[in-house]
């Protein structure tokens, strides 16, 4: 047997083997087969669930310790605007506190794990409050949900959630059958806060090189805005609450 088919049985078996009490997660929703999610696996080890799937094929070529927690640390340097880490499957998977209580609702929605744009998107009515130009935000959660696809077909996790939004949601199935793909690096967006109101926001994505499949996307408000007095304010309200983990 060669180091790759060893790697992947090793892996795969012994995720079999633990159950979610053993790894102290809480056991939510059916699961098709014994054992820890692959998702489940990555967030103990403080991975990228793409990362936790390639090794898990024998790919052990880049593997690097918990990419996540170092990239955590530059995330908590920056306080001027929101910063988020997602991966292609659209899970929320590290923010600055800004970023952490920009997207609080996302959170609310994902109690047990890590919130997922998409399935925000078009599962939770929330969504259309949240995103005031929501047919913009259905249609790039798609456009980025198609290219992650399209770059590891062998990956089951975004072939997974396609086929959970695709059976709940026919705003999604419309967009999907259309065969969009579109990648925005920079822009403008808005978002409608509980507390603070709408955020008008400049935002930039890029692709962290240090972990293939990760993206990083800072937002940024016009000096002297209303924008920027919300977020200042948004900043002074997240100062007052109870200190909370800014990783999914």
């Amino acid at each position: 047997m060669d180091d790759r088919a060893e790697v992947r049985d090793f892996l795969t078996t012994r995720r079999a083997e633990i159950g979610p009490q053993q790894a102290g997660l809480p056991d939510v929703g059916a699961r098709r087969v014994p054992g820890l999610r692959r998702s489940e696996v990555a967030a103990l080890a403080g991975i990228s669930v793409e990362h936790y799937a390639k090794l898990e094929r024998g790919a052990l070529a880049g593997a690097s310790p918990s990419v996540l927690d170092a990239l955590q640390w530059a995330l908590d340097t920056v306080t001027a605007g929101p910063v988020v880490v997602r991966n292609g499957r659209m899970d929320l998977l590290a923010t600055n506190a800004l970023g952490r209580v920009m997207h609080s609702s996302l959170y609310d929605a994902h109690p047990t794990g890590p919130p997922n744009f998409a399935r925000y998107t078009f599962l939770d009515a929330d969504a259309r409050r949240f995103y005031p130009d929501w047919e913009r935000a259905a249609d790039t959660a798609v456009a980025i949900l198609r290219t992650e696809a399209g770059r590891d077909p062998h990956d089951k996790g975004p072939h997974d959630l396609v086929g959970e939004l695709s059976t709940r949601s026919e705003e999604f199935r419309r967009r999907w059958s259309s065969h969009d793909v579109r990648l925005h690096g920079a822009g403008a967006k808005t978002f409608s806060h509980r507390v603070v109101g709408d955020l008008e926001l400049a935002y930039e994505s890029m692709d962290v090189v240090s972990e293939p499949g990760l993206s990083l996307t800072l937002y940024a408000a016009e000096p002297a805005s209303p924008t920027a007095e919300r977020l200042a304010l948004l900043a002074s309200w997240t100062a007052t609450r109870e200190p909370a983990t800014t990783s999914g």
